[in-house]
């Protein structure tokens, strides 16, 4: 059975760079069962206390012999019950939280080693932290509302072209899944680029404190998450607990244009680099070509440094997103010249704006990701008015987690989506994207150019039969509206 993700830095593994040519050997570090023991408070029930941890697993699918199975208890599943099966595939140790559960997975005569903890997230923190003091790894930690992950693998590609890095994988940035990141440090990179998420106050302060970043990064405030929160000042106030515990050899890389970031750094007791459009900004531009699909031109300035600023990342969101990531490579001395080499070939993470050309002159710009009013609102406005496509086709799945004002943000969107020149618009989710859809026709849309659909799988029947040669299709919605379904369902029929 699945839970996350199982980390392996065994001696011996390859650490990649962003470039496949950065390669190189290095040895793991080496955890003994009673460092583990103290490390996570836990008792050492069963083995010696000299047995090397090979490699970590929450997965009991993933478990490679020699692992440790650490039995995760989460709100759907309970790792205990999974505890057999690991052991049947090798598992060289246990890591739980109760005692019961051993018994029945331990063979007689078997010299499995077995920490019994309180509480096996926190064990699984504990070691994280552990892992990332031990490591001697510059981390880099980046938090905000909107484009925390094109900022981090633009900010690791960046870095990778001097140094070995590492960086967490999609979106594992909460409690569990940042922890499980930090383990890969074991394999001793020079830096390690980590994004945090939240979506509750104190979220970011524990992050914080397993991760213990050298360079903190807030890259702007958004109403994400707000059914959480009862103002967007109380979310601002949850992301500036990255600020927390900083000293002054550490930096922070800021938004220079949002004043709900500027107006909580004024302690931090490092240094601070600034990104935006404004001019007072350290890393900023000017001269911005916002082209839809073709990307993006600028000129940059830092005090690294000037240049051109080519990106194909789609709009204006996006250079804030790199005038980010050049404020964080620069704390690594990264030359210019090749931060704008690396910027003009990047492709975005996938599901977040990837263009996929298809037969017969079909475009999707797959967003599929996530969404939330903010990118909604720059997707829509870079790609309704852009040329050369025949209709341009919006399918917007529902902006979950917006609380009270949820209607009222979906409906502003829609008028956007009518006012920036979509010729069709398909909704996806329950009440409040009806609103949205309200808006787009009291904005001036056609009643049969709206559609509303309950589920992703009836959107992906409308639209395979909506779409024509020649047409843009613009993919957007929450995870849980799994608008994914309609971008694959187009790349199978226009292939």
């Amino acid at each position: 059975m699945a839970l996350l993700h199982a980390s392996h830095c065994r001696s011996g593994v390859l650490v990649h760079g962003w470039d496949d040519d950065l390669v190189v050997d290095q040895p793991a570090m080496m955890l003994r069962t009673d460092e583990l023991a103290r490390a996570v408070d836990g008792q050492l029930l069963t083995g010696r206390s000299d047995v090397a941890l090979d490699g970590l697993s929450i997965d009991s699918r993933r478990i490679v012999r020699g692992d440790f199975f650490l039995a995760i208890r989460g709100d759907r599943f309970d790792g205990h019950d999974f505890v057999d099966e690991a052991v049947r595939k090798g598992a060289a140790g246990l890591i739980v939280s109760n005692r019961s559960a051993v018994p029945s997975a331990t063979p007689a005569g078997s010299d499995l080693t077995v920490i019994v903890v309180r509480d096996t997230t926190t064990a699984l923190q504990a070691i994280a932290r552990r892992v990332r003091r031990r490591s001697g790894t510059r981390v880099v930690a980046i938090t905000g509302s909107v484009g925390k992950t094109t900022t981090k693998e633009l900010a690791a590609a960046f870095i990778a072209t001097k140094y070995r890095v590492v960086r967490n994988a999609g979106n594992l940035n909460n409690h569990i899944g940042l922890p499980l990141s930090l383990l890969e440090l074991r394999c001793k990179p020079d830096v390690a680029v980590v994004e945090l998420g939240m979506n509750h106050s104190g979220e970011i302060r524990m992050l914080v404190d397993i991760a213990e970043p050298n360079v903190r990064v807030w890259t702007n405030v958004a109403e994400v998450h707000s059914a959480f929160f009862a103002s967007i000042d109380a979310i601002a106030n949850a992301k500036a607990e990255v600020l927390e515990g900083a000293c002054p050899d550490d930096h922070l890389v800021a938004n220079a244009d949002d004043p709900l970031v500027m107006a909580r750094i004024d302690h931090f007791p490092g240094t601070i680099t600034t990104f935006g459009f404004s001019d007072s900004a350290d890393v900023r531009v000017s001269a911005v070509d916002d082209a839809g699909l073709n990307g993006v031109r600028a000129m940059v300035e830092t005090p690294g440094g000037s240049g051109g600023f080519r990106s194909m990342l789609i709009g204006v969101g996006n250079v804030a997103n790199a005038l980010a990531a050049i404020g964080i490579a620069l704390q690594f001395q990264i030359p210019m010249d090749e931060m704008l080499r690396v910027l003009a070939t990047f492709e975005p993470p996938s599901g977040r704006g990837a263009v996929i050309r298809l037969s017969d002159g079909v475009t999707v710009v797959d967003d599929s990701y996530n969404s939330n009013p903010t990118a909604l609102k720059q997707a829509l406005v870079s790609l309704g008015r852009g040329v050369g496509h025949r209709r341009r086709v919006a399918v917007l799945g529902e902006m979950l987690e917006l609380g009270a004002r949820s209607q009222s943000l979906h409906y502003v969107c829609g008028q956007l989506a009518a006012e920036s020149g979509f010729d069709h618009i398909v909704t996806v989710g329950g009440v409040d994207v009806m609103a949205l859809a309200s808006a787009a026709k009291a904005a001036g849309l056609a009643a049969d150019a709206v559609t509303t659909c309950a589920t992703s799988e009836e959107a992906a029947d409308i639209v395979s039969r909506l779409v024509e040669k020649d047409d843009l299709v613009l993919v957007k919605g929450s995870r849980g509206t799994r608008t994914d379904v309609v971008v694959d369902r187009l790349k199978a029929d226009w292939a």
